[in-house]
């Protein structure tokens, strides 16, 4: 054949990805010729490569655009594109500094479309060969595929899928700490229900949980708590939001109390007496601080919550690495080792006393979203705090 000549679909595989990057183009080109889509990915991979770290900002343009096309394939039902969508993010994507924090994203967003995509039995031949190295960004999107269907009780039983999660385990990735099948406890993984969104108001809060009357004990007792800092766990604390691309960095305080607590006096009037940066300014604003009780289930898919939908910063993590984020920071909420059994955490969840609480102060805007927790410990003595809001003050 004359160098000259082409074929249509040689013609259309040669076309620069950003001629295709319409999104009607391109899902029309993953239902019908997606090998064509593919190596115009494949092909922009290679370039991006190659310029070298000199061209970080291309790279990271290489990545979003591979994205889009990763995403496209991903949720195109067929044998073909599931393999060319992870090959792209699992094995292809440029692996510069500039594109690492994008394509860890783009991993973990392609996996939870596959899942909900493509069928089970498709995606158990991406797991035929095991991997070596824990940190390949081909282990990793795979690890992210098996964690997608425990969010829903499926996966187990698969021999395939079974023996890749069992070497996972072996090369100590982290989301092989994750149970393979869903907790009791994650029951709202996921669930949209409507009119359940985001707690913005002090009647919404009450309308949702029993609220806790202040008490003078209360405040007496806030005044007398010292606290205990403790950088690496406030930082897992926070790991949900951070994650999620928050608008501000959470506050984490922790707390000690000379005595137990009287189980009453948990409540508002001792919330206000911490040094909380967040209720700073608490009085001073129109509006009362208020506190409700709150159980384990709901503070957990919170956290699962802020890292999967992500913040205004625009970083969902996807339905894996939100579920060991969130458990990562309920363990250092509680206070709890990493070995801890899952099941065991729970019930020491249980035994705790946890607060949801909301005040009116330069924090609290009641705007795209604000989180405030606080947690007593069976003892009574000890109190963890925190705090994390969505608005970005910066850009008012």
């Amino acid at each position: 054949m004359n160098d000259d000549q082409a074929t249509p679909g040689d013609d259309a595989s040669r076309r620069p990805l950003g001629d295709l990057s319409g999104m009607a183009e391109l899902k029309l080109r993953a239902g019908s010729r997606p090998e064509e889509l593919y190596e115009a990915a494949e092909r922009l991979c290679r370039e991006a490569s190659d310029d070298g770290s000199a061209a970080s900002a291309a790279s990271a343009a290489a990545v979003r655009t591979i994205g889009r096309v990763a995403d496209v394939l991903a949720e195109t039902r067929s044998r073909d594109c599931a393999r060319f969508a992870v090959d792209l993010v699992g094995r292809l994507l440029p692996t510069g500094p500039a594109g690492r924090r994008e394509g860890d994203q783009l991993r973990r967003s392609v996996a939870a479309k596959l899942a909900e995509a493509q069928q089970l039995r498709d995606l158990a031949l991406l797991f035929e060969e095991l991997p070596d190295d824990a940190e390949d960004p081909s282990a990793d999107v795979r690890a992210c595929l098996l964690g997608e269907p425990a969010l829903i009780g499926a996966g187990r039983g698969r021999p395939v899928l079974d023996a890749y999660a069992e070497r996972l385990q072996e090369l100590g990735h982290p989301l092989a700490v994750l149970p393979r099948t869903r907790l009791d406890v994650e029951h709202r993984f996921t669930v949209r229900v409507r009119g359940l969104g985001s707690v913005k108001t002090p009647d919404q809060l009450r309308s949702r949980f029993p609220e806790i009357s202040p008490t003078d004990g209360g405040a007496a007792a806030g005044h007398t708590a010292g606290q205990t800092p403790d950088g690496t766990r406030a930082r897992a604390a926070a790991e949900p939001f951070t994650a999620g691309g928050w608008a501000r960095e959470p506050e984490v305080r922790f707390f000690t109390l000379p005595r137990p607590l009287d189980p009453d006096d948990f409540n508002i009037s001792f919330v206000k007496e911490l040094p909380l940066d967040c209720m700073v300014g608490e009085g001073a604003h129109r509006g009362g601080a208020v506190a409700c009780r709150t159980t384990p289930d709901d503070v957990l898919n919170t956290l699962f919550a802020a890292a999967y939908d992500g913040g205004v910063n625009g970083r969902p993590q996807g339905g894996a690495y939100a579920r060991l984020y969130a458990w990562k920071s309920l363990y250092a909420l509680l206070g709890l080792p990493a070995d801890v059994p899952f099941p065991e955490a729970v019930g020491q969840a249980l035994d705790h006393r946890w607060l949801r609480f909301m005040a009116f102060t330069d924090w609290f805007h009641h705007d795209t979203a604000d989180e405030a927790f606080a947690v007593l410990d069976p003892t009574r003595t000890r109190v963890t705090v925190l705090a994390a809001t969505d608005t970005d003050t910066d850009g008012q």
